[in-house]
């Protein structure tokens, strides 16, 4: 049964990473290699993939980089080093430098906001506007519910006042970081939409906190972001279950869906990369009936 397949290509997602060999794992990554020179190496990064270890983990990309830099250049090759994060659910472009000098250039050109990043992800609902900026700060704060949790969440400087409907100014959070998000609708359907976004800075879970708590369009697949007070499954609307072939209660195998697209790297000469969605990425589109932009 291809539903049935499916689920289970979607359950084993998260896990198949974590069972593999360190060796393996560089393996696997070598082979993700899109562009390398004597500067910089740019992977395809996989989903359910760590870039740092923690609790649980027990495979994640930050350990395997010695063995990655012996596999692409030779055995006394010095390790690689990260210049910047992604999620471990986000897939796509991922840069790593052969060198002390080069990671601290590109981590510079990341602080300095100098590189730009596209992603691609699809989203439940309809953002109104279909393109735009979204402008809020974001916090981290602790969620008080049967099972306390903390989550990145957003703290306006402005709201409306109930009694007469008036813009006031509120209280700023000393902790907030200022975040900016811009977005463009590239298609919509099935109760979804597929957008393009280029987060202006780099808030952990930004692009995840300004579309579900912002724009109302919380990423498909992010069962963190999609209630504020509890940890549950996302609730998928009855056009997208059917479409997807997918029971409410099989929501909670629905992987994030949020792919770093592109990125342009201003090191000499710009240098453009650019990954295409990973394949259940590109089964949710058709299966929505999105339509993917022709690049």
């Amino acid at each position: 049964d291809p539903t049935q397949r499916w689920l289970r290509e979607l359950a084993a997602l998260s896990q198949q990473l974590q069972q593999v060999h360190p060796n393996v794992l560089a393996k696997i990554l070598k082979q993700r290699t899109v562009y390398q020179n004597e500067e910089i190496v740019v992977i395809d990064k996989p989903y359910g993939l760590p870039v740092h270890g923690g609790p649980g983990i027990k495979n994640c990309i930050a350990d395997v980089l010695p063995i990655l830099a012996k596999m692409l250049e030779n055995m006394k090759a010095d390790p690689l080093h990260l210049c910047h994060r992604l999620d471990k659910e986000t897939t796509g472009v991922m840069v790593l430098a052969r060198n002390k000098e080069a990671a601290e250039k590109i981590r510079l050109l990341f602080k300095t906001r100098q590189v730009e990043k596209t992603y691609w992800a699809i989203v439940l609902g309809d953002p109104d506007p279909v393109e735009g900026v979204v402008e809020i700060p974001i916090v981290e704060k602790e969620v008080k519910s049967h099972q306390s949790h903390y989550k990145m969440t957003l703290a306006p400087n402005y709201r409306l006042c109930p009694e007469d409907g008036k813009v006031v100014k509120t209280r700023k959070t000393r902790r907030a970081e200022s975040a900016v998000t811009r977005y463009r609708r590239l298609a919509s359907a099935s109760a979804c939409s597929l957008l393009e976004l280029q987060p202006i800075t780099g808030v952990k879970h930004q692009i995840r906190v300004h579309l579900a708590f912002g724009l109302g369009c919380p990423i498909l697949g992010d069962h963190k972001y999609s209630h504020w007070s509890k940890l549950a499954p996302q609730k998928l609307p009855e056009l997208t279950l059917r479409r997807l072939k997918l029971e409410q209660s099989k929501a909670r195998h629905l992987p994030l869906h949020l792919h770093a697209h592109r990125l342009c790297l201003p090191l000499g000469q710009p240098l453009d990369f650019v990954c295409k969605p990973p394949l259940f990425f590109q089964k949710t589109l058709r299966k929505l009936e999105l339509d993917i932009p022709k690049d």
